[in-house]
């Protein structure tokens, strides 16, 4: 089942060194043995079972069109791999500062346009943006070096969204070097950084930097770390100027986040409950556009107690949440992404069909959320493969392109 030129047992194992897995890990993970996963990746047994490869690639973290080697281009609808990022990538890969081309005053208004457009997840048209946009932030870092912190993270963040994690912590770690001294402004920055950490699977690594930022913000009295490179911060933190709550929240709740991916559940709740207490104190506006607040807490709960592999209470605070009048103030973008962890939920308590209603709710809010992030197309894939799938999601999965 094949459509490029190199095997799939080969895409299997280079994806598996990415994620760092060794053969006896990654055999672990699926509950096969390490001969099965030597053989797949030599070739010598066959990979041609569309419920198997579906399993391959959610432990790999990828789309299975991925390790099918199909490489759709985007549609009017938004299905599929979006072109673009190769452009994102040379953009990036710029080192030369260009002469000003606009003012300050221009190039601000084309990163806020680029933020609106992102958080109404608008995929395709911020690729497009992107490549002038940072040509432009670049030409005005001296004068305002915020508007192309702003635009680096908006290039990590939509990057992260189509699968491109490696390339999507370059431009966060681009950020956070141009931030500087400024804790704030570094903070924003170590947001996007953390989350390109977890999607490349280093859960650990963005724990450790998230907290960091959120302790130069708002250092916290401090107790004895698990290891030496983990800076561990307990009980209420010092006053946080009214502008920093919302990145400083922000980032106590990507550190949740890390705390559970590294299954470490006590930590997890005791960083949510500390983003709770300073989402309580939130008044001032978010400059930053970290959409933190007293929802996302719970957001954050919800998908914390997914990675922790408590399904049942995921989908209990999950129907809870989203009857909140608040939930539907959040951007397109924050309750789609949401969404399609919330589906994962439903999966793993046996329920796919509400996994593929929740599905059809986020591409109602935003279909390139749904059509063109990878995670997002391997939950679709999975519940359009139950035998008793909604039809909505049977319809969803044909304008994607995907197959039983």
């Amino acid at each position: 089942m094949t459509s490029g030129e190199e095997p799939i047992g080969r895409r299997v194992a280079r994806w598996r060194a990415r994620r760092r897995l060794t053969q006896q890990m990654f055999a672990d993970r699926l509950g096969r043995s390490k001969s099965w996963v030597d053989k797949v990746e030599r070739g010598v047994r066959a990979l041609d079972r569309y419920a198997v490869i579906q399993q391959v690639a959610e432990v790999l973290r990828v789309d299975p069109l991925v390790l099918l080697g199909e490489r759709r281009k985007s549609s009017s609808t938004g299905a599929g791999r979006l072109d673009g990022v190769d452009g994102i990538r040379a953009a990036l890969a710029r080192y030369d500062v260009p002469h000003p081309t606009a003012s300050v005053a221009e190039v601000g208004r084309h990163v806020a346009n680029a933020w609106l457009t992102y958080q109404h997840a608008r995929y395709a048209q911020v690729v497009r943006l992107l490549p002038r946009l940072l040509h432009a932030a670049q030409s005005v870092r001296e004068a305002q070096p915020e508007l192309l912190v702003q635009a680096y993270r908006i290039t990590s963040s939509v990057l992260v969204k189509l699968g491109e994690a490696d390339l999507g912590w370059l431009a966060a770690d681009r950020a956070v070097a141009v931030a500087g001294g400024d804790p704030v402004l570094a903070g924003a920055a170590t947001i996007s950084a953390a989350q390109a950490l977890r999607a490349l699977g280093y859960d650990r690594l963005a724990l450790v930097a998230a907290l960091a930022a959120a302790h130069r913000i708002a250092p916290a009295p401090v107790s004895a770390p698990t290891s030496a490179a983990e800076p561990q911060t307990s009980g209420v933190s010092e006053a946080v100027p009214p502008a920093a709550t919302a990145v400083h929240g922000a980032l106590l709740l990507q550190a949740a986040l890390a705390a559970a991916g590294c299954g470490d559940a006590h930590r997890a709740g005791e960083l949510t409950g500390r983003a709770a207490e300073v989402a309580a104190r939130v008044v001032a506006d978010d400059p930053h556009r970290t959409g933190f607040g007293p929802v996302a807490v719970e957001l954050a709960e919800v998908v914390a107690a997914v990675e922790l592999g408590d399904a049942r209470a995921a989908v209990v605070r999950h129907e809870q949440v989203v009857r909140r009048d608040a939930w539907r103030l959040l951007p397109a973008e924050h309750r789609a992404a949401y969404l399609v962890d919330a589906a994962r939920a439903y999966l793993r308590v046996g329920d796919p069909g509400g996994a593929g209603r929740v599905l059809v709710d986020a591409d109602g809010v935003a279909p390139d959320e749904v059509r063109c992030r990878p995670v997002a197309r391997t939950v679709l894939a999975e519940v359009a493969s139950a035998r008793l799938a909604p039809a909505g999601v049977a319809r969803l999965a044909a304008l994607v392109g995907l197959s039983r």
